[in-house]
């Protein structure tokens, strides 16, 4: 695996510094990162990588890889070669997570990750997704939990994350202070390396606002340098900054020195103290080991598929970084070790699960129900589940259902015999565990609400909403703000709707608190939640009310520029 080598200057030496340098052997440190892990405990298709189908060399197939034996065994192989190895996160560790992790509450990601020896990681957005409570009970330990029925299912009671959590830019909106702790400082073969953590400021608009009202999300660049001194003062021998924030970049993850990057990373990256000279981060799912301003910039595309490795060398003497050296790695499971500590988490995590996850739901009419969007932001599986939604509460009146296309975390794969959709694959496709909201909104509103599909801030593009069989409309994506949406297109069984008309509208827990930007929905009237109905269990039961599900049409959205 080539490296990326970035040089801070050569080691000191008396003869050709000055007198008052100091002189000591120079120290290797090597940081290992993972970004979005979303719980995957198991090793999932990585299509960084493709290799001859075991069944068929004649044909490609994805590599698996990742998974927590795949990375323990890795971690175990490098500490063994140079035990100055630290191991940390930028974010999304939890979070979005298949059912052997997210039916426990992520529990026993959290207990892996520490067992792994992890010391810290950046917030991640995904770390909010079940509110501030839920997620210091993560870092803190115990069984309060705001969901009692899955807290403290896999060890009883939970113990506290070994890692420590990073926010320098979350802080309570009260007293303005960090409610996790900023940085850290790891001491290491001598060595003293400062890690800095922050989340993208945008994270409000992605979670629920119910579950992180009382704190605010700060500029990360600004957050982060607030902070350099205090670690200068603890002289530090390098800094290295955690984010959940990242870009996209043209060349591949295992191209070094890449310098295509683009993205808010790199807004970011340029406005960072010029102490700082390495930066893992995350977010986007993107591979890429980049330098941005001569700084390393990496990123490990998600699920454990790569781990960023930084070799850092460091004069302690002189708390000079001497120079970073960056790549890459791929969790290839065919060759790397299985750790046995791992291994017995994981078959304990899928003992307590796969009962539940394999329990047959009900038949589709082809293996797989896409939730790739067409040229209008439509997905077949995106009309399904606003089908679903409208279904399950139309007997509250209602007569359309919205539903967030960043909701949908995978494609519909019938995993059992003859097309069969386990419960398992409903959970992999809707895992947060949103309930339902009906309320009243105007038709002025519903059009309000269409346009603030494409004035969406934090969006890489348009988050086109997903609706329901009978609503459709039209929109043109050159127009002017506020215009892009034809209000004569706007159509219900067919008929435009009456701007003044009052229309009963479903829509998720997330969505309802103004998730996604989408405001319009705070504005409703007659709100009924409904705590008791969730949003995978609406989809169950339409699956199982409607054998051989087909795919939607597609023929909801319509744009034409």
């Amino acid at each position: 695996m080539k490296r990326n080598l970035f040089l801070i200057g050569a080691a000191l030496t008396l003869s050709s510094c000055s007198m008052m340098s100091k002189t000591a052997e120079p120290v290797t440190v090597t940081v290992v990162g993972l970004n979005d892990f979303h719980g995957n405990l198991e090793a999932t298709n990585f299509s960084g990588v493709m290799i001859p189908d075991p069944k068929d060399p004649t044909k490609q197939v994805r590599l698996q890889a990742g998974g927590i034996e795949a990375i323990g065994g890795y971690l175990d192989q490098e500490r063994a070669k140079n035990p100055n190895l630290i191991f940390v996160g930028a974010g999304d560790v939890i979070g979005a997570s298949p059912i052997t992790s997210s039916l426990l509450r992520d529990e026993p990601s959290t207990i892996a990750m520490t067992k792994l020896g992890m010391k810290f990681s950046s917030l991640g957005n995904h770390e909010f997704d079940q509110g501030l409570k839920e997620l210091m009970r993560m870092q803190n330990g115990g069984c309060d939990s705001n969901d009692m029925a899955k807290a403290c299912k896999f060890e009883n009671p939970y113990p506290a994350a070994g890692f420590k959590w990073l926010g320098a830019n979350v802080v309570d909106k009260t007293t303005g202070k960090p409610v996790f702790e900023p940085y850290a400082v790891q001491e290491i073969g001598g060595a003293k390396i400062g890690f800095i953590g922050a989340v993208l400021q945008g994270t409000p608009s992605i979670v629920s606002p119910d579950g992180i009202k009382t704190l605010d999300f700060l500029d990360e660049a600004s957050s982060i340098n607030k902070y350099v001194p205090e670690l200068k003062k603890q002289n530090v021998d390098a800094i290295v900054v955690l984010i959940h924030q990242g870009g996209t970049a043209k060349d591949g993850f295992s191209e070094p020195a890449c310098g295509t990057l683009t993205g808010p990373i790199v807004d970011i990256v340029n406005k960072l103290d010029p102490s700082i000279k390495a930066v893992v981060s995350g977010h986007t799912h993107q591979g890429y080991n980049c330098l941005v301003g001569g700084r390393v910039v990496i990123q490990g595309d998600y699920y454990g598929h790569l781990l960023q490795r930084l070799d850092l060398t460091v004069d302690k003497a002189n708390h000079k970084l001497l120079s970073v050296s960056a790549a890459n790695v791929v969790m290839d499971t065919r060759t790397l070790p299985k750790d046995p500590a791992m291994t017995a988490i994981l078959t304990r995590a899928k003992t307590l699960t796969d009962a539940v996850k394999g329990t047959p739901v009900g038949t589709l009419a082809v293996a797989s129900i896409s939730r790739t969007n067409n040229a209008a932001g439509e997905s077949a599986l995106g009309d399904v589940i606003a089908d679903s939604q409208l279904a399950a509460t139309a007997d509250k009146g209602a007569v359309i259902a919205f539903m967030n296309p960043g909701g949908i975390r995978a494609d519909l794969m019938a995993s059992a015999a003859g097309n069969t959709a386990t419960f398992g694959d409903l959970f992999t496709v809707q895992p947060f565990g949103n309930t339902l909201v009906v309320m009243d909104l105007t038709g002025a509103q519903i059009k309000t609400l269409l346009e603030q599909q494409f004035d969406n801030p934090d969006a890489t593009s348009s988050r086109i909403l997903q609706v329901s069989k009978g609503f459709a409309y039209s929109y043109d994506s050159t127009a002017a703000k506020g215009s892009r949406v034809d209000a004569a297109s706007i159509k219900l069984g067919g008929e435009t709707i009456d701007p003044a008309k009052t229309y009963r509208v479903t829509m998720n827990s997330f969505l309802a608190g103004g998730g996604d930007n989408f405001v319009a929905f705070k504005d409703g009237t007659n709100v009924l939640q409904l705590p008791n109905l969730v949003d995978v269990d609406t989809a169950v039961s339409y699956v199982k009310a409607n054998p051989g599900l087909a795919a939607g049409a597609q023929d909801r959205i319509t744009k034409t520029k």
